[in-house]
């Protein structure tokens, strides 16, 4: 502790804190030595592919960070695959199923969060004892724009209170007892709304990555005890994916005016209207949006889910994750 420091004070609590936190953290450079001798099994247009809009991904970050993590991973799918084989053994189970490994990813709008899923996803499916890895964003469970708008809750789109969380819950509640085929609902960006008849089918992964921004959120507390479920009590493990504040508005404006040239052209593109704009006023609207809808969800919902996962990824100014910590076991 800082000799300074009075025993009470703020410097004190935050020396610590620090001490006492439940995180190991590593550079980027000590993070990437982890990797061992972990083979990079993407090739350079895997990458590029599998590169969301606005998020530029490198080979090398790839190396850096996501090999060593997808060797981590490797290890905890192994060794929960035993414990649930040996659960299985002392429950005597005359049939044995497949419960598959889930992993939760959180983070603000903008941050990268599809781009670090579908890499991820990607590096395990090479993995010998996961050949088989799903991918689900929560989007998929958000009310219809029909329901949301009856309640008024357009403007809240995407905070807790938007999503069919009963139906996120049963539908993690099968994959996890090991039923041979869930389905969740499909959600499309361009019209920006779930998809009628349309559905994304999950067949036995070994491991199923869960996108969305508010997975990590617990439910309220009843008084009396009763059980009461939350998104993250079917994780094995779980991500957050961080950025500063700064980065993430900066971020969300510029995919916001790339949009505006791309996707929002589409005549069936629910921001169709913002495509036609002048260049100063889609500014002000992306301005406006980050600033009465997503920033408020992030400091009021998202960002104090940080503490509850089992790894953290920090990226920079320019996308480049500079620090790890991961959950002391």
């Amino acid at each position: 502790m800082n000799a300074a420091a009075l025993p009470g004070s703020v410097e004190a609590i935050l020396d610590e804190s620090d001490r006492l936190s439940p995180y190991r953290r590593f550079s980027r450079e000590e993070w990437a030595q982890l990797r061992a001798d972990t083979p990079l099994t993407l090739k350079v247009e895997d990458i590029e592919r599998l590169q969301s809009l606005n998020d530029p991904i490198s080979v090398e970050e790839v190396v850096a960070i996501y090999l060593p993590l997808s060797r981590l991973l490797s290890l905890y799918v192994a060794a929960t695959q035993g414990l649930f084989k040996a659960t299985q053994r002392f429950l005597l189970a005359e049939r044995e199923t497949k419960a598959p490994y889930i992993i939760g990813l959180a983070g603000s709008v903008a941050v990268g969060k599809s781009t670090t899923a579908r890499i991820l996803a990607a590096l395990l499916a090479r993995w010998p004892n996961t050949p088989k890895v799903d991918l689900v964003t929560t989007d998929g469970f958000l009310l219809p724009n029909a329901e949301l708008a009856e309640h008024g809750l357009m403007e809240r789109k995407g905070f807790p209170e938007s999503y069919d969380t009963a139906a996120l819950l049963r539908f993690l509640h099968d994959v996890k007892a090991g039923h041979k085929r869930v389905t969740a609902p499909l959600y499309s960006h361009l019209v920006y709304d779930r998809v009628p008849g349309e559905e994304r089918v999950v067949e036995s992964p070994d491991i199923l990555i869960v996108e969305g921004l508010n997975v990590l959120q617990p439910a309220r507390l009843p008084r009396d005890g009763t059980a009461i479920p939350f998104v993250s009590d079917f994780f094995d493990f779980s991500i957050y994916l961080d950025g500063h504040e700064d980065d993430l508005h900066r971020w969300y404006v510029t995919r916001f005016m790339r949009l505006r040239q791309t996707a929002f052209r589409d005549p069936r593109s629910y921001f169709r209207k913002y495509a036609e704009v002048p260049e100063t006023e889609a500014l002000d609207i992306a301005d406006r949006l980050w600033t009465t809808i997503n920033l408020p969800n992030l400091r009021e919902n998202i960002l104090p889910t940080r503490q509850r996962a089992s790894l953290i990824l920090t990226k920079g100014a320019s996308h480049r994750i500079e620090s790890v910590a991961l959950r002391r076991l």
